[in-house]
């Protein structure tokens, strides 16, 4: 326990450090972006006649606030909101915040692609387990040229190859959005049929797109745990095949565990295409907006959540790894 909890300290204060280095980096990137919104609609109001006093107000009453002096004065009030976990105020739509925007994007984007990354990864191991068994048989050679195929081909081809079937070939599926506007949100049955009906194409795209790469990583995971000297004295010993491959497929899915932890940590940054060609109001769709319209803060919250949930992941996945892997504490107690 206590040596978990050092390297728990070690991650969060090497995390926060990460976190602050890409805020500040990403902070003078945003900064640098061509055009400001603020000043387009103040020199427009100024053309169209109004007092420069006057066209300040109104700016700042349609969006809330006006824009600080230079850099580094903006930065140090950006960070100072920070450090009152407060992102500041939304651009692109005036009067919300960016807590508030991200929030309402994030529900659109983390369930469907949770969904598929467990499904992609379910199915992987499973059919690598499977693809490493029969590996010199036709069903082994099937499983890895699938696993391939999958794996080499991006996920907006299979996004528009799924869109071009399902909702122009054979119209079951609807081409895009959350839910049918005709449908009254709430917990009703409709409702969450329609979500579902809607959620059913970008969660398939995840999953195919993910399967590849875990039936691949599953595959050479159990051939190596198979060359074991562990794995060849049970064999003498006559253990059965069965008994032998639980074995096998326990300790082989010990690194797809670390993995999985640092994929789900890039579940904030969302799928830009795959929401793109299904209209669907994610992460990614959102961060495409907030750099259309300039807006800084958007733009800064986004990659600020998107850096957080990676170092958590991070975190996650090498305390996860040091409790299932027996090797590993061991190892780190010793030393």
């Amino acid at each position: 326990m206590a040596v978990l909890l050092r390297r728990l300290a070690g991650h969060v204060a090497r995390g926060f450090v990460m976190i602050l280095v890409v805020t500040t980096i990403s902070f003078l990137i945003i900064r640098s972006v061509p055009g400001d919104p603020l000043a387009a609609r103040y020199q427009k109001l100024v053309e169209q006649g109004m007092a420069p006093d006057a066209a300040q107000r109104a700016v700042e009453a349609l969006y809330g606030f006006t824009p600080k002096g230079g850099l580094w004065e903006q930065y140090l009030d950006y960070m100072g909101g920070l450090a009152h976990l407060d992102l500041g105020q939304s651009l692109s739509v005036p009067g919300a915040g960016v807590s508030t925007v991200l929030f309402s994007a994030a529900k659109w984007t983390v369930i469907p692609v949770l969904a598929g990354t467990l499904l992609s990864f379910l199915a992987g191991v499973v059919m690598g387990v499977y693809a490493a068994i029969k590996r010199t048989g036709v069903l082994g050679d099937l499983l890895a040229i699938s696993g391939s195929l999958l794996h080499g081909v991006p996920q907006y081809v299979l996004a528009l190859l799924l869109g071009a079937i399902f909702t122009t070939l054979v119209p079951i599926l609807p081409a895009g959005g959350t839910a049918d506007i005709m449908i009254d949100p709430g917990f009703t049955a409709d409702y969450i049929g329609s979500l579902v009906q809607h959620a059913t194409l970008p969660v398939v795209t995840y999953a195919l797109a993910g399967y590849g790469g875990w039936i691949l990583a599953m595959k050479s995971s159990v051939v190596t745990v198979l060359g074991d000297d562990f794995i060849l004295a049970a064999e003498l010993r006559g253990m059965k095949r069965s008994i032998i491959f639980r074995y096998v497929a326990r300790n082989a899915i010990l690194p797809l565990f670390t993995i999985l932890a640092l994929s789900l940590g890039l579940l904030f940054g969302g799928a830009i295409f795959i929401e793109r060609i299904f209209n669907y109001p994610g992460l990614g769709l959102m961060l495409i907006d907030s750099v259309n319209n300039r807006d800084y803060s958007l733009m800064g919250g986004a990659f600020l959540l998107i850096t957080t949930a990676i170092v958590v992941a991070n975190i996650a996945a090498d305390l996860l790894y040091t409790v299932i892997d027996p090797r590993v504490r061991s190892g780190g107690e010793a030393a």
